[in-house]
């Protein structure tokens, strides 16, 4: 289908003329390229916006430098500002787990890099609050939704206020987006003003306190609130005790994980000597909300975030990919490759959410852990509609989600999800209130397969084996899953199935969240059974991580020699990246479990690191010196043995001190190390 310029939003004032606008309600900053689809959620946002009746018009990678135009060529909105710093947090869009700097942006034309600041939330509010400080501005979006809190930043090891005091922010909206940005307009359509809005849910709000005597919890009750307040540690308290840190991390945790939670309130105190808040004051000179009365010496500041929405319904998520994208890029980008849009543009959405709770994924904390999902029709519908493209060939890339095949799972008595607070449905084991029935899964690969226009549906996203591999009390549901497998692995796989054990020791995978690798053993020959039978030849392609808190060099090795028996030589590999809000990220920042607050293992350094990478590649004569030096040096020349069995190179068990150093890498004594690690922990506790 073609399409002509004014089906997209507007992005130039050109484009407002053409529309016959001269002004807008919104103006949305995206650090993304705009594809008008509802993978990007921008996009989405803008789209449900409109749906109000408001004009809104989207500004993609504005430039930060130089005169700021970008941000003044809309105009000044008639209601608010948003920001969107993209569909990554832009820290981790620009560098790899060692902080080195990406050479490319996949959700940026060609792939060029550098087209969005670092910080690109905070970098935005600030230009946007010199331009027009009397504005009100709203920010979301991943970064914004794990920055909500006090929170660790790996890039510049520091602890962070909320970014809402770096941002100045009116509202910070967090999670799915749709039903609070639907609310704020109805509501500011009626006549209420930003402020009016703090009491909605799923958004977080800044209140100084001028009153020295006056409460957070008095505040609030002042202000019509009479739900309950639970108040965490401070930021200045976090950032100066890190047990406080991890225990505080832990009730956000549960809390945010609940289908009832309760507001949180979190104290910070803003001075004139940080240089976060003289940038934020300067910038937002005369603004009539948040910052406007900061005295001259001390601010105390209380971060306020609102419980969350029910999860939407099937019916609130078809409606949202009811909406009316173009399900391209902009025109303005023709000629022009986006990678992020090539890699999903025919595949299709089922569901959101992941009630998977892994220690290191920042999903459950977004998306939330409750899946929602969308209905068969809605799912037939957007199928009929990729193959009337006429690129399209008949092949899906993708049927999935966060977990392809989590699709219309939830608990089978809502009353007692309403009572949970486990991160995790899926650790230790999959919970017994979880209906894990494969079957409407199996309905709805069998009926898109049955569209004439479907050659073969594929299944990209990364599927849950325990999940599938779960022994429920229903023989019937057992037998499904089985059944699921077979359908799976038979019709689905494009040659490569995705899955992720991450770890092969227990010990690790407990720390992870993750179930044991004896699973993934059963799987696999699960897997290895149906390819046989049906006569493929297909490959399981495992993700592993390294250098998760918990795992040390031992696991490692242990891990190559596991992967090396199953005749793995790994590809899907990463070294752990901590990103806020993540149990992961607490434990590396705190060294501390924040369940029992116990020490735990930390690789923290350059050569740590690479000391746990280099085991996944030992099939590579260039790693197997190095590998072979680092076991001797922590005396463990058996498992050298162990690896290299029939390695033609020298005897890993020569003497400690004939082990040449290798060149620009520094072998640590691992013992010692660990010895020193937990008696320092000791002394401090």
């Amino acid at each position: 289908m073609k399409y002509q310029l004014t089906d997209f939003l507007p992005t130039t004032k050109k484009e407002l003329e053409i529309r016959g606008w001269d002004e807008v309600d919104v103006v949305l900053f995206s650090g993304d390229a705009y594809v008008d689809h509802p993978s990007f959620g921008a996009a989405v946002i803008g789209r449900v916006i409109e749906s109000e009746g408001w004009r809104v018009a989207i500004v993609p990678q504005p430039d930060w430098r130089g005169d700021h135009r970008d941000f003044t060529k809309m105009g000044r909105p008639r209601r608010f500002f948003a920001i969107s710093a993209g569909c990554m947090d832009s820290m981790v869009n620009h560098y790899t787990a060692n902080k080195r700097l990406r050479s490319n942006d996949a959700y940026t034309p060609d792939g060029k890099a550098g087209m969005r600041p670092d910080r690109t939330t905070i970098t935005y509010a600030k230009i946007i609050k010199q331009l027009y400080p009397d504005v009100p501005l709203v920010i979301g979006g991943i970064e914004a939704s794990l920055r909500r809190f006090s929170h660790y930043d790996y890039w510049d090891d520091s602890y962070h206020r909320s970014i809402l005091a770096d941002t100045g922010a009116d509202l910070l909206i967090y999670g799915m987006g749709e039903k609070p940005v639907r609310e704020l307009v109805r509501r500011m359509s009626a006549g209420e003003t930003i402020e009016d809005c703090h009491d909605m849910r799923q958004v977080g709000y800044l209140v100084e306190m001028h009153n020295a005597q006056c409460t957070i919890h008095n505040y609030l009750a002042e202000h019509g609130v009479s739900d309950s307040v639970v108040e965490l540690a401070s930021h200045e308290e976090c950032a100066k005790n890190k047990k406080t840190s991890a225990a505080t991390f832990k009730t956000i945790e549960e809390e945010s994980n609940k289908l009832n939670q309760t507001i949180l309130v979190q104290k910070t105190t803003l001075t004139n000597s940080s240089p976060k808040l003289g940038e934020v004051r300067e910038a937002g000179r005369g603004m009539q909300h948040n910052y406007s009365t900061l005295n001259s010496q001390l601010s105390t500041c209380y971060v306020v975030v609102n419980p969350p929405y029910s999860p939407m319904t099937t019916e609130e998520l078809d409606a949202v990919y009811e909406l009316p994208f173009t399900r391209q890029p902009h025109p303005k980008y023709k000629g022009k490759t986006i990678p992020a849009f090539d890699m999903i543009r025919w595949s299709v959405n089922t569901h959101r959410g992941c009630w998977g709770g892994c220690a290191f994924c920042t999903i459950s904390m977004h998306q939330g852990k409750f899946v929602v999902s969308r209905s068969l029709e809605s799912i037939l519908k957007e199928v009929r509609t990729l193959a009337s493209d006429p690129e399209f060939k008949g092949y899906l890339s993708d049927l999935g989600g966060p977990s392809a095949n989590m699709y219309m799972m939830r608990g089978k008595n809502q009353e007692l999800c309403a009572k949970c607070k486990r991160p995790s449905c899926a650790f230790p084991s999959v919970c017994k209130n979880m209906n894990t029935d494969h079957a409407p899964l199996l309905e709805m690969y069998r009926a898109v397969d049955a569209l004439p226009c479907i050659k073969k549906s594929f299944i990209g996203s990364g599927v849950r084996y325990d999940v599938v591999m779960h022994r429920t009390d229903s023989e019937e549901v057992n037998r499904t899953n089985a059944e699921y497998a077979r359908e799976l692995i038979k019709n689905h796989v494009s040659g490569r199935l995705k899955v992720a054990p991450e770890h092969t020791s227990d010990r690790v995978l407990s720390v992870m969240r993750k179930p044991s690798f004896a699973l993934f053993k059963q799987f696999k020959q699960t897997f290895d059974r149906i390819n046989e039978s049906e006569h493929l030849n297909q490959q399981i392609i495992p993700y592993f991580i390294s250098s998760h808190p918990g795992c040390e060099p031992i696991d490692m090795a242990e891990l190559a020699i596991e992967t090396k028996r199953l005749n793995f030589q790994l590809e899907q590999v990463q070294d752990f990246t901590p990103t806020p809000m993540t149990l992961a990220t607490e434990m590396y920042h705190t060294g501390l479990d924040p369940y029992t607050l116990k020490p735990i293992f930390v690789a923290r350094t350059k050569d740590d690191k690479l000391a746990q990478r280099q085991f996944f590649f030992w099939y590579k004569p260039e790693e197997r010196r190095t590998i072979k030096q680092f076991l001797q040096k922590i005396r463990r020349p058996d498992i050298a043995d162990r690896l290299f069995a029939g390695d033609n190179m020298k005897n890993s068990s020569s003497k400690l001190g004939e082990v040449p150093k290798a060149e620009g890498y520094v072998i640590r004594h691992y013992e010692q190390e660990r010895k020193q690690f937990f008696d320092k922990k000791r002394r401090k506790k």
